[in-house]
């Protein structure tokens, strides 16, 4: 996949892991398009790069996605990159009396649900152009679940299995390919209540995505996610306990 001369849309892109994935594409000559649901927040991430367009759209709502799809098609019709970046998490026990069937329609429809029908909406147009890629960005809760992110775990789990069936079914009838952007902990605001200081700068998940390009690796694991996911190979146990550190595990 080419590094340069795209145009990418990227959901979330106003801070965290899609501020610097915008910035990175945009430094390699790319045209980049960035949503977000905070128009001041969107507006001041779109003024610290360089062409970059910011549009306002929230992925949950139908009606946000129908309009997107509307204007990517009339103003930018050789889109042929989507990054699917935003997400939604809740931090939380089981067992702490909240209403996890809530959080996790919350967590399922913005981190699962909406991806699929952006990229439905989508394919389309990404089928006519000459090299296209969808990259869905999930998590190291996917491979194996952490108990303070258990339903927000359970949707990146959802979106690794669809992601997969994915890029089986355009690899039959497309050259549309379809990338994992698999982070560990990273240092953003959206993961302060969990450590995020501890984590890895958002720059190198970016960093990481743009060397999956030039060597079409499609499941990009980046820093401890590689380490996890080999350990996990050998022993579901020992990457179990090592996702939950001081935890009995029965």
């Amino acid at each position: 996949m080419k590094t340069t001369g795209n145009t990418i849309l990227i959901t979330g892109g106003s801070a965290g892991i899609g501020f610097e994935i915008a910035k990175a594409f945009s430094e390699l000559n790319n045209k980049v398009i960035i949503t977000g649901r905070d128009r001041d927040r969107l507006a001041n991430a779109a003024a610290k790069l360089k062409n970059v367009t910011g549009i306002v759209s929230d992925v949950t709502n139908p009606a946000d996605v129908e309009q997107l799809v509307s204007r990517l098609q009339t103003e930018f019709p050789q889109l042929n990159v989507v990054i699917n970046n935003a997400g939604k998490a809740a931090y939380y026990d089981l067992d702490e009396g909240k209403d996890p069937a809530q959080i996790a329609e919350d967590e399922m429809l913005t981190n699962y649900l909406s991806i699929i029908r952006l990229n439905n909406a989508l394919l389309p147009q990404l089928k006519k152009a000459g090299e296209a890629a969808i990259v869905n960005v999930s998590s190291i809760a996917a491979l194996v679940p952490n108990h303070i992110i258990p339903t927000y775990g359970a949707s990146k789990a959802a979106l690794h299995s669809y992601t997969q069936s994915l890029r089986i079914s355009l690899g039959k009838t497309s050259s549309v390919q379809v990338f994992e952007l698999v982070p560990p902990l990273v240092n953003t605001d959206f993961s302060q209540e969990i450590g995020g200081a501890n984590g890895i700068p958002a720059k190198v998940v970016a960093d990481e995505l743009v060397n999956a390009f030039e060597t079409n690796t499609l499941e990009v694991r980046v820093g401890q996610t590689a380490h996890l996911f080999e350990l996990f190979l050998s022993s579901p146990s020992e990457a179990l306990k090592a996702m939950n550190p001081g935890v009995t595990i029965f």
